[in-house]
């Protein structure tokens, strides 16, 4: 095992080179000038020039992406050309905020879907299986940011049953488990949950499908197991997928929640992204991007972990 997770880290590490290397290049062959936000109309030559060099912007391309990656290795990621602030301390509080809500969007659409999922696998070919296959297909296909739009019009406007935009009733984003913030965290993350909770569905709506189709469902069936024992067997083989699923869903979701977070004014990594692409704001930019990257690979490496130790054949493959 130990050997196994060895290997796996090792693979992870250039795919992580790769994702930086990507990050900085695509962010700066993007046209417009990054000082432009700070620069006042009639700025001088000796500004500009200055600016630059205290930017780094002055040096060659390999020169910027290997200071950067340096710097980034010893937790500094420059600072905001709009703000002032540490790159790190704003992208950090972000992602928080953003992976709190992919969490809770993910639970919430990996328990109705896996239930979906079953219900309609199990019950395939008939009423319930229409049903649920219908419910995710509508999940998979609605935009986000429109239902999220329904949602504020429904819940807030007319019935206002829940808050609009934010993450707490004062407003500072501080976020503390009670009931009031939670209300803010319901919305958003009911949003989001739709997607993966139609993609997991789909899935193991195939993958229960499949299992009962094999001979050795037959033979428990023969010996004269029961349903729910049955049904146990089902659910362990379908689990490593399920979760592997779940896993890509919840990094899709980390750098995916751009529209969604704009949308209820959430102040997660989507919403800072936002600012910074409007703001042009290249250190926050790359900042953001990075850390999302290197969350989205950590998730893939524990998914394959957890994979292994749910269904130690992987291991042997």
């Amino acid at each position: 095992m130990i050997a196994y997770l060895i290997r796996r880290f090792l693979y992870a590490l250039p795919i992580m080179l790769g994702v930086a290397f990507l990050c900085f290049m695509l962010v700066h062959i993007a046209p417009g000038d990054p000082l432009v936000s700070i620069l006042p109309p009639d700025a001088s030559a000796d500004l500009q020039k200055q600016l630059m060099e205290i930017y780094g912007f002055n040096r060659s391309y390999p020169e910027q992406f290997l200071s950067w990656v340096w710097r980034a290795l010893h937790g500094d990621l420059g600072s905001s050309i709009a703000t002032g602030r540490p790159v790190a301390a704003e992208v950090f509080k972000a992602v928080g905020n953003t992976f709190m809500l992919a969490a809770v969007a993910t639970l919430i659409g990996f328990v109705f879907g896996s239930l979906f999922g079953f219900v309609a696998g199990y019950f395939r070919n008939s009423w319930v299986d229409r049903v649920a296959s219908f419910i995710s297909v509508v999940g998979v296909s609605v935009p986000h940011y429109w239902l999220g739009m329904v949602l504020v019009i429904v819940f807030s406007s007319k019935l206002m049953w829940l808050p609009a935009t934010g993450a707490g009733p004062d407003g500072s984003g501080a976020w503390v488990w009670d009931l009031e913030h939670v209300k803010y965290l319901l919305m958003p993350a009911v949003t989001m949950s739709f997607i993966p909770m139609g993609i997991i569905a789909r899935t193991v709506r195939a993958l229960v499908a499949d299992i009962l189709a094999q001979e050795f469902v037959v033979g428990l069936k023969a010996r004269g197991l029961s349903d729910a024992g049955v049904l146990r067997h089902v659910v362990k083989n379908a689990a490593p997928t399920a979760l592997a699923v779940m896993g890509l869903q919840l990094g899709y979701l980390l750098g995916g929640s751009i529209l969604i977070e704009t949308v209820f004014s959430w102040p997660g990594t989507g919403f800072l992204l936002n600012q910074a692409i409007f703001q042009r704001d290249l250190p926050l930019l790359q900042g953001s991007i990075l850390v999302l990257a290197m969350f989205f690979v950590a998730l893939n490496l524990l998914v394959d972990v957890l994979q292994t130790i749910f269904d130690p054949r992987i291991e042997r493959a």
